[in-house]
């Protein structure tokens, strides 16, 4: 898609779509770009009853021969006096949807000029940017036949006189490089098993290191993870015949190279059957996203490449198949942590965190700022928060605030769970140093203070996106979450 910034008065030639704000109360927003006709037209359907302003609500109609625009679509914007992020978010996706409908190369859209409650034009912009790229998005990797390519190649947006011409290509190349990331991880996410294997996430991170040059790519394997002491993470690949491997991507964007970088932790499960404590064959095959923590931070690394952000990162994706064999790790098995803890396997299907703690550990030799660990890891989450918040827990309560603040603007969501210390006993094992889950209750929150053991050298918050990362039914697939979160929070860090 091709975005351009938009700032003159009035339409200086003919565009094949005007897309134009209806407010509930008063009509079609007063937008310097609606001609006499254009505008006449628009106020008519309106007072007609054939739009009521509604928010998301559209309503495409073809202009004049002589109106500077071949085609009007009216995207209801809602109450005026309660327009917030949330009603832009909806009213930008439903007119890109309906854009995407039309046989219109180009477009012309006025929505950023909409006054937003406790937002800038530049968020406008930016968010604008992110959900037309994002529509683009079409899966077809493993069909015979491929998807048609969609007719709009071209995006007029445009802009505030408050926002200079620089500041608005600024928030159009935001919002281009974090949709780049979250398709990047829709894909990955999507892929099924049998081609998303650790292995290929491993192949996906090395290709991205030959396109920038500020990124440089690791692939350890399991023979190199052995000599690590990695046999937690080794434990949950010991029942498939794909082998395991610990990705670590470093992106070099500060001016000093010893500037301390911050850390993405990725859980790569690319595909997760329970092991030995099988699942239910019913949705089971939904297991191919359990890779959808790994798929996030290796596109939150594109993103942040794409920008080059003036800091360094490095992400550190631990990747395996959890599968049922007579290899395969089994309930009250015993395994040795890098970090020296042992501990007792009470049930294989709990083994995100298995993977976890290895990277986890291994994230201390780069002497981090943060740590944000990404992962699937609970049903608990998903009952808790459904498909809305992605479940947070800290160990430093600044890090949470900040990731918390930041989901509110990004829209984005996250929600902070309690970690007292009460709920670590939950852990105690007679055999090991630790149990890998902690019983029926507070499943997240027990699967959060596992991993908290590992974490105790930096400041670290943990996200669990087992609800988020996701859709099912007729919208299933991968939704790119919570890529632009992460990107967000490394826009706003210091070298």
């Amino acid at each position: 898609m091709k975005y351009q910034v938009h700032s003159s008065k009035s339409l200086d030639k003919k565009t094949e779509c005007l897309v134009l704000a209806v407010w509930e109360k008063t009509g079609p927003d007063h937008s310097p770009l609606l001609d006499e006709s254009l505008s006449a037209l628009a106020n008519a359907v309106f007072k007609a009853g054939d739009i009521k302003g509604k928010t998301g609500e559209t309503l495409l109609i073809p202009a004049h021969s002589h109106a500077k625009a071949e085609r009007l679509l009216l995207v209801g914007a809602g109450d005026a006096a309660r327009f917030d992020a949330r009603a832009y978010r909806k009213a930008v996706r439903a007119a890109v949807q309906a854009l995407n409908k039309t046989p219109a190369r180009s477009a012309v859209i006025t929505l950023p000029q909409l006054k937003i409650k406790d937002r800038d034009a530049a968020w406008a912009i930016t968010q604008l940017t992110l959900e037309c790229s994002n529509a683009q998005y079409r899966y077809d990797h493993t069909k015979s036949k491929k998807a048609e390519a969609l007719h709009l190649k071209s995006i007029s947006i445009t802009v505030p006189v408050a926002i200079s011409k620089k500041q608005a290509d600024d928030a159009i190349r935001a919002g281009e490089a974090i949709s780049l990331g979250m398709s990047t991880a829709r894909e990955l996410g999507n892929l099924p098993g049998n081609i998303c294997t650790p292995g290929y996430l491993g192949n996906k991170a090395t290709e991205l290191a030959s396109r920038y040059k500020s990124v440089k790519v690791k692939v350890l394997g399991e023979k190199q993870m052995e000599k690590l002491g990695m046999g937690s993470l080794l434990s949950v690949g010991r029942g498939s015949k794909e082998e395991s491997r610990l990705i670590v991507i470093e992106y070099s964007g500060a001016s000093k190279a010893d500037s301390k970088p911050y850390c993405l932790v990725g859980k790569g499960i690319t595909f997760d059957t329970g092991g030995i404590s099988l699942k239910q064959g019913l949705g089971m095959d939904e297991m191919k996203f359990d890779m959808c923590g790994a798929a996030s931070v290796l596109g939150a690394m594109e993103s942040v490449a794409e920008l080059g952000l003036p800091i360094n990162v490095v992400a550190v994706i631990a990747s395996a198949e959890n599968m049922p064999s007579s290899t395969a790790t089994k309930p009250g098995d015993v395994v040795t942590s890098m970090s020296g803890k042992t501990i007792e396997v009470l049930n294989t299907d709990a083994e995100g965190r298995l993977v976890l703690c290895d990277a986890l550990t291994y994230a201390e030799r780069f002497k981090p700022k943060t740590v944000i660990d990404v992962a699937t890891l609970t049903g608990a989450a998903v009952a808790t928060f459904g498909e809305v918040n992605t479940a947070m827990l800290s160990n430093h309560q600044p890090l949470a605030k900040e990731l918390l603040e930041l989901g509110e603007h990004t829209l984005d969501h996250v929600w902070q769970l309690p970690m007292n210390e009460e709920y670590q006993s939950l852990l105690d094992s007679n055999f090991a140093d630790i149990a890998n889950i902690g019983g029926p209750k507070g499943g997240t929150i027990t699967a959060a203070c596992f991993l908290s053991r590992f974490t105790e050298k930096f400041h670290w918050a943990h996200l669990d996106i087992a609800g988020t990362a996701w859709l099912g039914g007729g919208q299933k697939g991968a939704t790119g979450r919570p890529v632009q979160l992460l990107v967000e929070y490394l826009r706003q860090q210091k070298p």
